[in-house]
């Protein structure tokens, strides 16, 4: 045969495996030019010509017979290309087992079938028949002998439509000796079995649409022809005929199965209905459970039985189950009572507050008993905070002492947040302020501090767990997932309707505990209508700066663990309001305290003088203030959020006006130790450095101190300050960040020089005018004339009894302080030189010898004092010489000369002061 096309080959087959009889579409190529082309079509080697039907060159359907292979290929031959060939191949399946009960789209040759009555050995009712087989493998009989099965599985069965029927029995006694893979093939087999059944007649019917479809259209046809023919309705005609078989093939099988069918829905039902009662019998021991359980505590267990029954017998109609279902109702509402109870109940925790919500949630009591205990753990911790103060104000009332309650420290079970509060204000301030204290004083808290710590312990316990339960309310966390997804729309509505109705909450506890805290420390910052409610404290003493920054790191501490809960800014900032205002009067307390024992240093003042003339005074003064404002530096800090104490103008104005108080004070004290008369002061502790020389020689004997000595040594005390302490404090207060320095400094400094110039005038009018008083005497004494006198034969004895005397203040500038001297000295040598420059200008005339005495005299004390001369001593001198006549001849600028030298020589050793080194003269 000649061929004049390729041969057919075919591509592809849809579906590539079913059992047999199953509808397939095979494409290709080349499969024919017509119906007539196409003479051969083999499938695994089945010939399929008979069913095939050609559609197209590419496309063939037929119905895939009985064949030997399970898997082969799909030939087609034509008579234009011959045989052709396959690039895929068709599985073939083995078809499952019709029971006489299932339903089938297609004709089922009964010669493959059996009856499965006959299959076993003892009979089985109609109603039990099920496959052989219903795993869907090989079964491979055990060579156990039945009786040991028996005795090893006692009261059960390897029927698998028994109710005691037994996997294990049935797996031994059937396969085993089956491999493992086999044994997944079976669970493979009845997943699908089970999915199978699950479908029903949906699955039925769609996997026998074709055959439904090939039915109508041969029907369909049949009609057509019958009504062309005009033969449809004529007696006897091959319709009619067919229409009686029909009718009594439908007749027949319905005799056949009735009954069966009848037997089989009667026996399903009434076993379902036993299940269904097996199954829920705790519907009639569930209200005695429910109330055991409720006694015991299980709520968990009560939820899950009425959710359970609720489900079975929420909408049911039996009378029976309606009775018993209300008996269950009844109980659960007794429940949503006591769990609505105990949730309300206050204190109680976190924990068990969740809880009972999500309790109550699972029973879906009415209203909402989340935003209920909300509510009542908002009053609570009110109600708490108002009974703290009450509580401490008893206590304060009937024990009035200025120290107690003792605050325990040891029993504090505060969290770790405030558990190192009572060691934070640490009152170390130095000798001077510890006399009086032992080492308990820390631990004995007044009643104010000790509430406020109670009452922010209070608050940081109750608050947390009332944030988080709002925050719980908020995400939903609160309910179970079941209440969740049921309420979320109308939960979601509470939450946007009641967020402004927590935050207004909030401000309440906040301004709550602001307000007691001030009506304890700040009362006056109350308004008039709050003072009664949030103040009322019977206050003997103020708070010292210490114990305020105690509290101030207290609350600090309190708004730092808020903060961590993540609360927003704006309802805290009251605390931060209040954290500022006790700051801030906690350093006008300090600084009024530091005023108070600064003016107390006089009494404290030994007189002991050191190598530099100084006392201890103007050392405790800067280490009160210094020990004063490390006690505060914790207080001027500004923490995150905090505002600078200094913002406010009048803030500052105050803080520089007490700062200024304070050195004026300390001035105040100097002036009045320099002008104490000599029966107040305590001289009985004198001493002097032992490391210096002996510099109180006339001191000692008597150990008493004159009032120029005292002036000395104020004097002294005053260059110091001025020199350094002053300078060294405004430093202390710059690195304390405090503001108006310069004006702090100047103002001092002004006072300190006021008092310096004043002290300084007042010593040198004691002990200037008797030598400038004896001048005038001396000179004159004797009745001495300048006009008619002897040639002069040395310096008078005036002199001498001046620079005596002023040796002598000298000496005891010296004894107190070497840096006084020549300022002391040089005003004393201004005095002096003045007084005789006026004398010599009071002169009328002046003999020879007379000028030549009073040149002598002159030039004496001005070269003798030359170290100690000022600008003004110089002039004085100058003015002195001046007034006097010119030396007449050589021999008297001889004379002049000898006396002089005379004069130093024969006084060498009392002159020595006054040649000693000389330091840079000081201002006066």
């Amino acid at each position: 045969m000649s061929r004049s096309r390729q041969p057919p080959l075919v591509t592809g087959i849809s579906p590539n495996e079913g059992i047999p009889w199953t509808k397939v579409t095979i494409r290709g190529e080349n499969l024919g030019t017509g119906p007539t082309d196409l003479i051969g079509l083999t499938i695994c080697g089945h010939n399929c010509l008979l069913t095939a039907e050609w559609m197209s060159a590419s496309k063939i359907v037929c119905r895939v017979g009985q064949a030997k292979n399970d898997k082969g290929d799909i030939i087609v031959t034509t008579k234009s290309g011959g045989k052709g060939t396959s690039t895929v191949s068709f599985k073939l399946l083995k078809p499952e087992k019709i029971g006489i009960l299932d339903q089938s789209a297609v004709w089922v040759d009964e010669m493959n079938y059996y009856d499965m009555r006959t299959d076993r050995n003892k009979g089985i009712p109609p109603l039990s028949l099920r496959p052989a087989n219903p795993l869907g493998i090989e079964i491979e009989k055990s060579k156990l002998p039945q009786k040991e099965l028996e005795m090893l599985f006692h009261g059960m069965s390897a029927d698998f439509t028994s109710e005691n029927f037994s996997a294990a029995w049935y797996l031994i006694e059937n396969h085993s000796t089956t491999s493992f893979e086999q044994l997944k093939m079976a669970v493979t087999n009845l997943k699908r079995q089970a999915n199978k059944k699950s479908e029903g007649s949906l699955a039925y019917v769609k996997g026998g649409l074709s055959t439904f479809f090939e039915a109508q259209d041969a029907l369909s046809a049949i009609h057509q022809k019958l009504e062309a023919d005009g033969t449809e309705k004529v007696e006897g005609s091959m319709t009619q005929k067919l229409e009686n078989v029909l009718n009594r093939a439908s007749n027949t099988a319905d005799t056949l199965f009735q009954e069966v069918l009848g037997r089989k829905d009667k026996a399903d039902s009434t076993r379902n209905a036993l299940n269904v009662l097996q199954r829920f019998k705790f519907l009639f021991n569930l209200p005695l459970n429910i109330k055991r359980n409720i006694q015991k505590g299980d709520y968990d267990v009560v939820i899950n039985d009425y959710e359970k029954a609720k489900s079975l017998f929420g909408k049911t109609e039996v009378q029976v189950f309606k009775k018993y279902y209300a008996e269950v109702e009844a109980g659960i509402e007794d429940l949503r009572e006591l769990l609505l109870k105990k949730l309300l109940e206050t204190p109680s925790t976190l924990h068990d507050q969740k809880r009972y919500i999500r309790y109550l949630s699972d029973l879906h009591a009415p209203g909402d008993p989340a935003w209920q205990c909300i509510g009542a753990q908002h009053k609570w911790t009110l109600k708490l905070m108002q009974d703290c103060k009450e509580g401490h104000m008893k206590s304060l009332k009937g024990n009035p002492g200025p120290h107690s309650p003792m605050l325990d420290l040891d029993n504090d079970v505060r969290p770790s947040v405030l558990g190192h509060l009572s060691q934070t204000a640490s009152l170390k301030r130095g000798s001077s302020f510890q006399s009086g204290r032992d080492d308990t004083w820390r631990y004995k808290t007044p009643h104010r501090v000790a509430f406020v710590e109670k009452l922010t312990k209070l608050v940081l316990s109750q608050l947390p767990n009332f944030w988080k339960l709002w925050i719980s309310y908020v995400n939903g966390s609160l309910f179970s997932e079941t209440a969740e997804k049921s309420g979320q729309i109308e939960r979601s509505k509470n939450v946007r309707q009641r967020q402004n109705d927590f935050k207004k909450m909030i401000q309440e506890v906040m301004h709550s505990l602001v307000k007691l805290i001030r009506g304890a420390l700040l009362p006056l910052s109350l308004r008039e209508g709050d003072g009664r409610q949030y103040g009322g404290w019977e206050v003997q003493a103020e708070l010292s700066g210490q114990w305020l920054a105690h509290v101030i790191q207290t609350i600090r501490l309190t708004y730092e663990s808020l903060t961590a809960l993540e609360i927003p800014n704006d309802m805290l900032q009251i605390i931060q309001d209040l954290i500022l205002d006790l700051r801030i009067r906690c350093i006008m307390v300090t600084l009024q305290h530091t005023a108070e024992e600064i003016k107390r240093l006089a009494e404290k003042e030994d007189w002991i003088v050191d190598n530099e003339g100084l006392t201890s005074l103007p050392c405790q003064f800067e280490q009160s203030i210094v020990h004063s404002l490390q006690s505060l530096k914790g207080v001027v800090e500004c923490k995150p959020g905090e505002a600078s104490v200094f913002q406010q103008p009048k803030t500052q104005e105050e803080v520089c006006q007490l700062s200024i108080n304070i050195m004026q004070v300390f001035i105040y004290c100097l002036e009045q130790l320099s002008t104490k008369p000599d029966a107040d002061i305590d001289t009985t502790h004198l001493s002097v450095d032992v490391s210096s020389p002996d510099l109180f020689g006339s001191i000692h004997e008597d150990f008493s101190l004159t009032s120029e000595q005292r002036l000395l040594i104020v004097l002294s005390n005053c260059c110091y300050l001025e020199r350094h302490t002053f300078l060294n404090i405004a430093e202390h207060f710059e690195k304390h960040n405090f503001q108006g320095i310069e004006k702090i400094t100047q103002v001092s400094m002004a006072s300190l020089k006021e008092l310096d110039q004043r002290l300084f005038e007042n010593y040198i009018e004691l002990k200037a005018d008797p030598i400038v008083g004896s001048l005038e005497p001396g000179i004159y004494a004797g009745y001495f004339d300048w006009k008619d006198c002897l040639p002069p034969a040395g310096v008078r004895n005036y002199l001498k009894e001046a620079l005596v005397n002023m040796i002598a203040v000298h000496a005891e500038v010296f004894t107190i302080s070497k840096e006084l001297v020549p300022r002391v000295l040089a005003r004393v040598v201004e005095a002096v030189s003045e007084e005789l420059s006026r004398l010599m200008q009071c002169v009328s005339s002046f003999s020879r010898n007379g000028a030549l005495q009073a040149r002598l005299e002159i030039c004496a004390l001005r070269d003798t004092v030359a170290i100690y001369l000022t600008p003004e001593s110089r002039s004085s001198f100058k003015q002195a010489l001046e007034a006097l006549p010119q030396l007449a001849s050589g021999a008297d600028k001889k004379l002049l000369e000898e006396l002089l030298n005379k004069f130093k020589s024969s006084m060498h050793l009392q002159l020595t002061c006054f040649q000693a080194a000389s330091p840079t003269m000081m201002k006066t």
